[in-house]
Parts: C-alpha cells; structure tokens; sequence
C-alpha cells in the first residue's frame, strides 16, 4: 500500500452545496478499487448513507467540475453516470462497507485531514474576528489622530483664527 499524502487528500475535497466532499471517483483511487464497484458496495447500504452523508451531483455540477478538472465527458468513453459527493460523515460510514485493511487506513487518514481542516477553519474564524476588532480600535484611532491634525493645521493657518476657549477681557 502507497502511503497515503495529506495533500493529496487535501486536493480531493471540493466545496459542492456549501459542504465539504469528495467524490467517488477520488475515493474509490484512494481505496484502490474501481468507482463501480465502491458504487455498488455503497447502493447495497443504501440505508446507511442518507442524504447529508451522500448525495449524486447535478449534471450542471458534474460539468463545472468536468470543465474545472479537464474529465473526459460520457460520449468519449468517460463516466456515464453522475458523479457521487461523500460528505466526511460518508467517508466515515464508507469504512463499515469497505472491509479492507486499505480501507481503514485511508479512513484513518482521510478523517485526520478533515479534521485538521476543522482546525484551521477555527483559527481562521478567530483571527478574523481579532482582526475586525482591531480595525473597529484603528478606525477609532484614526478619528482621534484626523482631529490632532486639524488643530495643529489650524494653529499653522494664519487664515483662520483659533477658536478661544474660557474668559476674555474687555479692552
């Protein structure tokens, strides 16, 4: 068995429908069995894939990421059904069908990735919402800072007069 490279996982999740997949064709290479026969295996446990664990592509999607990836279409000998999206709950379910050793170990490896995405997501989320108070703290400085230089361009202007604040004697 090839050692199985976290960025080549990585290259295989897509954002389809706002969620996190991959396909069975990426599945199945990784598995080292054919897409059919993953198919196959998954139609016979229907029952343990409900939609938001798997869901077939729509032919509009199935061609954007044809165009995007340069995949053979169905009239020249490629693929003549629409493609399979696993979600990471599918992919998990995917090792209680798939029996093999290979298969835990690409589970093993595939769950590690999607969690590591997890994480980053996380700190990706914080660090924005850290960088959106300091530009709330800047945009306030930047007031403060706009005011000083306009009392010191008015200090510098003979033109206009400064403003007097307190008690003016009669002359």
């Amino acid at each position: 068995m090839k050692l199985i490279v976290k960025e080549f996982v990585e290259s295989k999740i897509y954002l389809i429908r706002e969620r996190k997949v991959m396909l069975d064709r990426d599945l199945a290479e990784l598995y080292g069995v054919e897409t059919k026969a993953l198919n196959r295996a998954v139609r016979r446990n229907a029952a343990r894939f409900p939609e938001d664990f798997m869901f077939q592509l729509t032919a509009q999607e199935a061609e954007f990421l044809r165009c995007q990836f340069g995949t053979s279409s169905s009239s020249y000998g490629g693929r003549r059904y629409l493609p399979y999206a696993f979600t990471e709950q599918g992919v998990a379910m995917l090792s209680s069908v798939l029996k093999s050793e290979r298969a835990i170990q690409v589970n093993i490896a595939i769950m590690r990735v999607f969690s590591q995405l997890k994480e980053t997501l996380i700190r990706r989320q914080d660090l924005a919402t850290k960088l959106g108070e300091l530009e709330e703290r800047v945009d306030t400085h930047d007031i403060k800072i706009q005011a000083i230089f306009n009392a010191i361009k008015q200090l510098i202007d003979p033109k206009k007069p400064p403003s007097r604040i307190g008690f003016r004697p009669k002359t």
